[in-house]
């Protein structure tokens, strides 16, 4: 298990070391000077410019900014917002917990729904529930995200009123942040309505969020439960006359769900992607939102600083993942 894990461990050097340069590279190719952008309307002076190149360090070759960039993150630093000039470590920590607390939502929902979705598929094969139910999976996935988003708020928020439209609470209420968590947060605070402002304004992002992600659990789910009800052990389990519930529930589902963890941890990348465009529909304020404004602005080391701190988390997942496969099916192990 040691020499698996550090097999696993070393594939993240020459990924990491990729992911700094495209996280370097990334941003420069954009068209736009970041000090121009900076300055806005206001303009500068030829002087004041030359001035400010110099500080920021754009007066450098590219692959001297690269290695100081390196050489920054092997010491630990991220580099400090040309913007706001706060450390990019202390604006990621502060805007991450609303990320996690949305990705969260969402995933649990696309697992709660996407799970059972499968399996009543899987044993309906051929069935009205099971093409009815592949076909909507279908649909999720082939959605372009914004669309969904926009016709979910246009229904839910514009016409019925039913939820919120942007942001993570009502403004009338304030407390101060304990965890960072909104839906904690507000149950802590003690303010009457609090939670369920929260709760509200969590819904229709996450539903958008989980609709990928749901989709392709679904689908996996079918898939893998087909396979593994095919088994002799499952025929010999139907013709001891075990209830189906229990043939399909337990000896079919728990070995059905040895791809589906993989799904799942690879679904955390789709919903960080997903994230940058929901949080940026719904101004939901958390990385993903923070990255798109970082760009538009031409923030240099929050960009460079926010992909490679959105990459590493995803390496970790999948790490884990990876590590509870091999846990669970010790043939992986051996490869």
């Amino acid at each position: 298990m040691l020499r698996f894990f550090l097999t696993r461990l070393l594939t993240f050097v020459p990924t990491f070391v990729g992911v700094t340069l495209i996280s370097f590279a990334f941003i420069r190719v954009l068209p736009g000077d970041p000090i121009i952008v900076m300055a806005g309307e206001r303009g500068l002076s030829e002087a004041r410019y030359q001035e400010l190149r110099e500080q920021f360090g754009f007066d450098q070759p590219l692959f001297v900014q690269f290695w100081d960039y390196l050489t920054g993150i092997l010491h630990g630093d991220l580099g400090m917002s040309y913007v706001t000039k706060k450390p990019v470590w202390d604006e990621f920590f502060a805007l991450f917990p609303a990320t996690v607390e949305l990705s969260l939502c969402a995933i649990v929902i696309a697992i709660c729904l996407g799970l059972p979705a499968g399996v009543i598929a899987a044993v309906n094969r051929g069935k009205f529930f099971d093409r009815a139910l592949m076909s909507t999976a279908l649909v999720g996935y082939s959605m372009p995200i914004f669309w969904w988003a926009l016709l979910l708020i246009i229904v839910f928020s514009g016409t019925l009123g039913w939820t919120p439209v942007s942001g993570r609470i009502d403004l009338l209420y304030y407390f101060p942040d304990a965890t960072g968590f909104m839906l904690i947060d507000s149950l802590l605070s003690g303010q009457k309505g609090a939670f369920a402002s929260a709760v509200e304004h969590l819904i229709l992002p996450s539903i958008v969020l989980a609709t990928i992600p749901l989709a392709v659990i679904a689908r996996q789910t079918r898939s893998a439960m087909l396979e593994v009800l095919g088994e002799d052990y499952i025929r010999t389990a139907r013709a001891k006359g075990l209830a189906p519930v229990r043939v399909n529930g337990l000896h079919a589902l728990r070995n059905a769900l040895i791809p589906v963890v993989t799904v799942i941890g690879l679904s955390v990348g789709v919903l960080l992607a997903g994230a940058i465009l929901t949080e940026t529909i719904f101004s939901w304020p958390g990385i993903g939102k923070w990255m798109v404004d970082s760009i538009y602005r031409r923030d240099y080391p929050v960009v460079q600083g926010g992909l490679l701190l959105i990459a590493g988390m995803v390496m970790i997942v999948n790490l884990i993942v990876d590590l509870l496969y091999g846990v669970i099916n010790p043939k992986i192990r051996k490869r």
